[in-house]
């Protein structure tokens, strides 16, 4: 007991809302600035990353665009018939002026149209060379024995990227330097015998990579930085902790990541190799720089958690407030009414929850008070009922005992059709009435059915024939009275007698599916699929309109004949529906002259009241 005011029911309303407007205020934003500081740095990390990358990529797609332009060049300067006679003949193809300046113009052209191009030199077979701007340092060696001659022989006419140039036989006029210039070679073959007639040498200015490359800046200090295929440098900026990158580091893949320490501060690398000039830029950044960030952006979270922690507190102790006070006043109003005053009345007019909740109650009172009158009128309309009740059971009573008398004297005086006669009419009665029992054995019910058609065979003689069949399964089972003779009734007045010559009625009643089913057959007159559906509507809203205290019959429903629907189909519609549910009731077959078929699903109730089947 010392701890019951720590039970949540027990709080006020009041209590409860603020508890409840803080904790969805406040805990929320804690558990925010939490998992934000859990996840921030990884998302940093990823969103750097991606940045990075794509800037990579973007680079990436600059220095290959250049290097396009370079093996066009490449292309078309194997391509020239002056260069091809050079590479065949040697220099006395070019003996002629003309010949020697239109060739000196076509290379001329390419190094004025793309001024990266810091040289092209066009090596034959035999060593002998052709350049504008490029000359061999020395003829005791030839040419053909350069690194870069044997390597764009082994690429067997691929355009490929050499690098800065290093102890090579060649120099330009400008007199660039090695780490000024980036070469490339591309062998021409003999298109028949695939034979190396000679290479094709392109010196490429340095500050085209720097100019594509230097302008990228990645966080505070961050820059890019390109290497070759065996991680030296091709290009790094003057602030560059890195000279070059240990190949090993760089994984076979086209792109990745990889973290080192350098000098004492640790940082990130991210890579992303070209396929096409075969080179990786690489982006440097210190891993602090993103520390860096992931402080500024938990600062803000800590100051954002402030705020709303300090707004939710405020809005909670409002909010309960203007919450609990008129529910208080609600509660005062029904302890009123719970006293017996029930004239009282919430005035107001709020127009939320509790102003609609106030409206209700009003309406609640003003039912309960016209519910109280009505239940006083109703009682002594029961009373009126009951008399009238036993006055109703009297007069049967009086006639099957009548008839009884009638009986006897029939069977006295030897008339033997006569006595049958009353005797089925005696029984028809007896069980009809059943004691004022609603419910009753199948076997009464099926002794009450056989009664009637024994009155109806004596009347139609050989026009009307039947038969009647019970599982063995369904003997001790109960059903609602009197809920086959109406169904019969119709199919010998609107089925059997329309019809020419005899006709056949047949009953059965079995167990399908865990439902009783009782299923009327006749062979008469049918009706029209106009005429069915219509029906079938009817009764299919049979209980409905007996909620409305309207019958089949009243609303006028369509039968075969275009009369109105007996209204004994529609009572035992209504009577199965009202007391089972809507998966019960009747369900009607039938074709034009060929019949009609009647079933009555009905749950599976034995005589001790035990169902087998729930609606």
């Amino acid at each position: 007991m010392a701890f019951k005011w720590f039970e949540l029911n027990n709080w006020s309303i009041r209590y409860k809302l603020i508890i409840h407007f803080l904790l969805i205020s406040i805990l929320p934003t804690l558990c925010l600035g939490i998992l934000m500081s859990w996840v921030v740095s990884g998302i940093v990390e990823k969103q750097v990353n991606s940045h990075t990358m794509q800037l990579i990529g973007n680079v990436n797609k600059s220095l290959d665009s250049h290097a396009g332009n370079i093996q066009n060049i490449s292309y078309f300067i194997s391509m020239n018939p002056d260069i091809q006679m050079f590479l065949k003949e040697g220099s006395s193809a070019l003996d002629e002026d003309d010949e020697r300046y239109r060739t000196s113009k076509f290379l001329q052209s390419f190094t004025t149209l793309y001024s990266e191009v810091a040289g092209i030199m066009v090596v034959g077979a035999s060593g002998e060379y052709f350049s504008n701007e490029m000359y061999a340092r020395s003829s005791s060696r030839s040419l053909t024995e350069e690194a870069w001659y044997q390597e764009a022989v082994k690429a067997k006419g691929i355009f490929k990227m050499i690098g800065h140039p290093s102890n090579r036989n060649v120099t330009t006029h400008a007199n660039y330097k090695d780490s000024e210039v980036v070469s490339v070679v591309r062998a021409i073959q003999d298109p028949e015998t695939q034979q190396t007639e000679g290479v094709v040498l392109i010196d490429l200015k340095l500050r085209v990579i720097s100019e594509t490359v230097r302008d990228v800046r990645l966080g505070k200090s961050g820059y890019l930085m390109v290497i070759d295929d065996k991680g030296d440098s091709i290009y790094a900026p003057r602030n560059s902790v890195v000279g070059g990158i240990d190949s090993e580091l760089i994984s076979p893949q086209a792109s990745g990541t990889f973290s080192k320490a350098v000098g004492g501060q640790r940082l990130q690398f991210i890579y992303q190799k070209s396929p096409f000039t075969n080179w990786t830029t690489v982006g440097v950044f210190a891993v602090q720089d993103t520390v860096q960030e992931i402080k500024d952006i938990n600062m803000y979270v800590v100051i954002f958690v402030f705020v709303v922690s300090m707004l939710g507190i405020a809005a909670s102790y409002f909010l309960s407030h203007s919450i609990s006070r008129p529910i208080s006043q609600l509660a005062s109003s029904m302890r009123k009414v719970e006293e017996g005053n029930m004239k009282i009345r919430i005035i107001g007019e709020r127009q939320d929850e509790v102003g609609m909740l106030g409206r209700s109650f009003n309406k609640m009172l003003a039912q309960i008070t016209r519910l109280i009158t009505q239940v006083g009128e109703e009682q002594r309309q029961k009373r009126e009922a009951e008399l009238r009740s036993l006055q109703a059971h009297i007069q049967p009573h009086f006639l099957y005992n009548t008839l009884d008398t009638i009986q006897w004297l029939a069977r006295k005086d030897g008339a033997q059709e006569a006595t049958e006669m009353v005797e089925s009419l005696s029984r028809l009665f007896r069980i009809g009435l059943s004691k004022g029992q609603e419910m009753i054995p199948l076997t009464d019910e099926f002794d009450h059915i056989g009664s009637y058609l024994k009155i109806q065979k004596t009347r139609y003689k050989n026009k009307l024939n039947y038969t009647i069949q019970v599982d063995d399964s369904c003997v001790d089972m109960v059903v609602l009275k009197v809920i086959l003779q109406p169904v019969v009734e119709n199919a010998i007045y609107h089925g059997i007698k329309e019809r020419r010559g005899p006709g056949m009625i047949g009953i059965r009643a079995s167990v399908i599916g865990g439902v009783l089913k009782l299923v009327i057959v006749d062979d008469g007159a049918g009706m029209s699929e106009e005429r069915l559906t219509v029906l079938r509507a009817a009764l299919e809203n049979a209980s409905s309109a007996g909620d409305r205290g309207e019958g089949l019959h009243s609303a006028g429903e369509l039968s075969r004949n275009g009369s109105a629907v007996s209204y004994g189909l529609s009572n035992v519609q209504e009577r199965i529906r009202l007391s089972f549910g809507e998966h019960y009731g009747l369900s009607i077959e039938s074709k034009q002259n060929s019949g009609t078929t009647v079933t009555i699903t009905h749950p599976v109730i034995l005589r001790k009241g035990q169902s087998k089947h729930e609606a």
